[in-house]
């Protein structure tokens, strides 16, 4: 009998070991589960917030495109406000995003040059402030463009005491910009168009044709084809003055 109860009392033992190391398992299948969950859930609402950051970003880009090259005179003004106000929204939505700031300063510093003279420089100075906040949070943003928008606008406002406007500033910009994209359209366009400021043609030539020579970008067909034709009105310049000082 004493054996009889002590089997079974090894036997109860054994079974309640079991039971709670099934316990255990089904405990740890359901956290390990909700982790699972949770992963899941987070990695979909990154990338929607990544979908719709990307969707924002391009519209602004489009409508940018739209108002800085096909629209004029009181209409662009009213446009840009407009615009101005929508890419301060985003700036408030996504305040981390390097991209959406770059896009916030092209936007005021083509409003400035747009409307030009002195009233303008506010927003210069608005652009210039979001060009270093997107280089700060990733330089590399946009393939650099920050470092080439704020470039062109060092180059492009008066100097001091107006403003903040600075050739050897802005050539340094300009290069990093080319150092980000070096075979890109618009870093090398506006390195080119600088180059021609400070009349160093042949190098200016240099870099516009590889700007002439890069497709144009399937997101930003309208801005590009007119840039195509800017560069190309600049390179007939460039080598005017390069056939011009060569008769000399």
């Amino acid at each position: 009998m004493s054996k009889i109860f002590d089997f079974n009392l090894k036997m109860k033992e054994l079974m309640m070991k079991n039971l709670v190391s099934n316990k255990r398992k089904l405990f740890s299948m359901k956290k390990g589960g909700i982790t699972l969950l949770s992963v899941l859930s987070f990695t979909f609402s990154s990338q929607i917030i990544a979908a719709t950051l990307d969707e924002d970003v391009q519209q602004l880009s489009d409508n940018w495109a739209h108002v800085n090259f096909e629209l004029n005179d009181d209409i662009q003004e009213e446009a840009f406000v407009n615009l101005i106000e929508q890419a301060n929204k985003l700036t408030s939505s996504y305040p981390e995003k390097a991209k959406v700031w770059a896009w916030s300063g092209i936007i005021k510093s083509s409003f400035a040059g747009a409307s030009g003279g002195l009233g303008a420089l506010s927003f210069a100075k608005d652009a210039k402030k979001d060009f270093e906040k997107a280089i700060e949070l990733n330089p590399k943003a946009l393939a650099g463009s920050a470092f080439t928008s704020l470039g062109v606008l060092y180059h492009k406002v008066p100097g001091w005491p107006i403003a903040f406007g600075d050739d050897d500033d802005a050539e340094v910009l300009l290069k990093k910009g080319l150092e980000n994209n070096p075979h890109g359209k618009i870093s090398n366009f506006f390195y080119g168009e600088f180059l021609f400021d400070e009349r160093k043609y042949h190098q200016a030539k240099k870099h516009l044709l590889v700007a002439k020579q890069v497709p144009l970008r399937v997101n930003s067909l309208l801005a590009d084809k007119y840039r195509q034709a800017e560069i190309e009105l600049l390179l007939a310049q460039v080598e005017k003055k390069i056939a011009k000082s060569t008769k000399r």
